[in-house]
C-alpha cells in the first residue's frame, strides 16, 4: 500500500498544506507530486488523481486504487486507516470539538480566505482587514480559548497534543502573520506555535525553493521579514 498526494504551489496552497501535515504530522509516509497551479502541468498531474480541478487529492495505490479528492475526506480516511496515530483527541468530548471546528474551517471564513489570500514570501505592513475579516478572527479567538478551557493534554495545540484540528487551523495562523491581522495574545500564541512547529517550517522552505510567483497573489505593500527565521 502506497500513498500519493497531489499539491499545488506550497507558498499559495492553503488546502495543500493542510493535506501535508496530514501526513507529515503523524509520521505517514507519502509520495508528493507538485505541480504549479494553473498551469498544463497541473491539470496533467491531477488525471492521476481522479481527473479533478482541487489540490490535495489522494491515491491509495493497492489490489483497486482508491481516490480522495476533499482535505477532510482525506483527514477521514487517514483516521479510519491508522487508528495507532490518534488523529482526534482520545476524549469524547474533546474529539467532539475538534471535528466541529475542523468541519467549520472547510466550510467557512470564506472573506478571510478571499482577503488575505495565504502567502507565505510576505509579511505586509499596512493592511487593513474589512469588518468581516475582524469577524473571522473574532471567531478564530473563540475556538481558541474554548480549546484552552477543554485541554486532554499538555502541548501547545488547539486541545494540547496536535490534532487534525490543528492541521486545518495552520493557514489561517499563516494569513494572521503575513497579513499582520491584530489579534490577542491567546492567538498570537498559538500563530507563533504553528509558525515555529518543524513541519510548517519544513513546508514554507519547500515553497520558498520553488523560487515561483503566482500571478495575483501579492499586494502592493510594503512588507517585512517572516516572523520565523528559515
Amino acid at each position: 500500500m502506497t500513498y500519493h498526494l497531489a499539491i499545488g504551489d506550497r507558498t499559495y496552497s492553503s488546502w495543500s498544506l493542510r493535506g501535508w501535515l496530514l501526513f507529515a504530522k503523524f509520521d505517514i509516509p507519502v509520495t508528493v507530486r507538485q505541480a504549479r497551479m494553473y498551469s498544463p502541468e497541473f491539470h496533467e498531474m491531477l488525471r492521476d488523481f481522479g481527473g479533478g480541478r482541487l489540490v490535495p487529492a489522494l491515491r491509495i495505490d493497492a489490489e483497486r486504487p482508491i481516490i480522495v479528492t476533499d482535505t477532510l475526506a482525506i483527514a477521514e480516511t487517514l483516521n479510519e486507516r491508522h487508528p495507532d496515530k490518534r488523529m482526534w483527541p482520545a476524549d469524547p468530548v474533546a474529539r467532539g470539538f475538534a471535528r466541529s471546528v475542523t468541519a467549520e474551517i472547510h466550510s467557512g471564513f470564506m472573506t478571510m480566505r478571499t482577503d488575505c489570500t495565504m502567502n507565505l514570501r510576505h509579511v505586509y505592513n499596512g493592511f487593513a482587514p474589512a469588518a468581516p475579516v475582524r469577524k473571522d478572527l473574532e471567531r478564530i479567538t473563540e475556538i481558541l480559548a474554548q480549546g484552552r478551557d477543554q485541554k486532554g493534554g499538555s502541548g501547545p495545540w488547539l486541545l494540547g497534543d496536535y490534532s487534525i484540528a490543528d492541521a486545518f487551523l495552520a493557514p489561517l495562523a499563516s494569513r494572521i502573520a503575513t497579513y499582520k491581522l491584530p489579534v490577542d495574545p491567546l492567538v498570537q500564541a498559538y500563530v507563533d506555535t504553528t509558525l515555529n512547529d518543524p513541519a510548517f517550517r519544513e513546508w514554507r522552505a519547500a515553497g520558498l525553493a520553488e523560487n515561483y510567483v503566482q500571478p495575483g497573489y501579492d499586494l502592493d505593500l510594503p512588507t517585512e521579514s517572516w516572523p520565523v527565521n528559515q
